[in-house]
This record gives C-alpha cells, sequence and structure tokens, in this order.
C-alpha cells in the first residue's frame, strides 16, 4: 500500500534522512523506533504527506504523492490519513466536543460522541483545553482523530504526556478501534516496550533503517513494559 523509494531529506546543511526504503501493508501496526534525533519524525513527516523528500517517491498504490501540490496533498491528507502527535493541536475557543467534532465532520461521521465516552471525558464535553490537564487535553486530540476514520493513522510519541494507567487505556482503545475499522497504523516512539505491540517494527538511527523486524507475537497494552 505505501511505498518508499530512495528517500533522502535535509535541512540546511543537515542530511536527516539518507536514503531510506520502506514497504507497508495496508493493515499493518508499525512503529518506526529510534531515539532522539534518529530521524523518525521526520520519517513519519514525510510518509503522511506533511513534509516533502528532496529526493525519492512516497507511494501510495503507485501513486506518488511527493510530486503533488500543496492544496493536492491537503486534499490527500483530509481523505486518508489522520494525526496524533506530542503537542495537542486543540483549537483553544472550542469545547471537548467541539474540538472532536471538527475531526468527525471530515468523515461525515456522526458517531463521535462515543469516540470521546472511549477516552474517558464524557463528563468534560463542555469543556475547554484550559480547563483540561494535559493528558486529557492529549486524549481530546486522540480522540478527535479517530473519530475522523482514517484510512491510515499517524502517531509521534502519542502517550508522552500521560501517565502509565490512561496511557495504557488510550493504547488499548486504539488497538481496538485498529482491529474494528482495519486502518494501517504508523507510531513513532522511543519506547521500545510500547514498539512490542507492533506487527513491524522499523529501527531508525542517523536517518537511516538500522533493521526491520517482524513481531510473530504482539503484545497487548496491558501486557507491554511501561
Amino acid at each position: 500500500m505505501i511505498a518508499l523509494k530512495g528517500i533522502k531529506k535535509s535541512f540546511g546543511s543537515t542530511a536527516v534522512l539518507k536514503g531510506i526504503d520502506l514497504e507497508i501493508c495496508q493493515g499493518d501496526y508499525l512503529v518506526i523506533l529510534g531515539a532522539s534525533g534518529s530521524g523518525k519524525s521526520t520519517l513519519l513527516n514525510i510518509l503522511s504527506g506533511l513534509e516533502k523528500p528532496d529526493q525519492g517517491q512516497v507511494l501510495y498504490d503507485g501513486k506518488d504523492i511527493a510530486v503533488l501540490s500543496e492544496s493536492q496533498l491537503t486534499e490527500f491528507r483530509k481523505e486518508n490519513t489522520a494525526f496524533i502527535f506530542q503537542q495537542y493541536y486543540l483549537l483553544s475557543q472550542l469545547t471537548v466536543q467541539q474540538n472532536v467534532k471538527m475531526g468527525a465532520h471530515l468523515a461525515n461521521n456522526h458517531d463521535y460522541l462515543s469516540v470521546i465516552e472511549a477516552v474517558g471525558l464524557k463528563e468534560k464535553l463542555h469543556h475547554y483545553p484550559s480547563q483540561l490537564s494535559g493528558g486529557e487535553q492529549q486524549r481530546v486530540a486522540i480522540a478527535r482523530a479517530l473519530a475522523k476514520n482514517p484510512r491510515v493513522l499517524f502517531l509521534d510519541e502519542p502517550t508522552g504526556a500521560l501517565d502509565e494507567a490512561t496511557g495504557r487505556q488510550i493504547l488499548r482503545y486504539i488497538s481496538q478501534m485498529k482491529e474494528k475499522f482495519g486502518f494501517t497504523l504508523i507510531m513513532v516512539t522511543h519506547n521500545e516496550q510500547i514498539a512490542q505491540m507492533a506487527n513491524t517494527i522499523v529501527k531508525v538511527n542517523s536517518g537511516q533503517i538500522q533493521e526491520i523486524l517482524v513481531n510473530e507475537h504482539p503484545k497487548n497494552a496491558d501486557k507491554i513494559g511501561w
């Protein structure tokens, strides 16, 4: 479904990605694992169409999104992808319900209230982001992404602001939604414990793929370390 071919990316004189080739099957649960500065977040951004490579192809079902215009890329992301980042990117003037409804609206999904309930925020529908803790704000961001019913869900350290109990709850829910809807899940993390939940683990170091592991026995959120 997704293939990277010869991906290179630099910022100024610093080469961040140095020739990445990768194939991702539809429906895969894939974790990109690496230390800070390894290039994993840049790789995620290129996979998702948030950034364009300096060189190489980003193929979705054979179509190279790296050559699309900015407006075409925006439409592609709207129709195919959703994002959960370390930062929450919530609209401060909107309530929990309204923030999540924005994601649901893109997919014409009217069942977004059940998503809010699943992440434990049913009692805070009418709260604004400034009235929530950091972990609660992250859960709103996660609910907004899931409410979009994406074809591919991209996650960048999604549990970084959460305590263990809430983090496990979120990872459990994301896995359940993946099983239910069959989207492809691509997550960036430095946490080797979380990586054990994936079917495919891509280890990145210094802008290159060091190893690709197939995990024949993925663990659920309750079985991993923390």
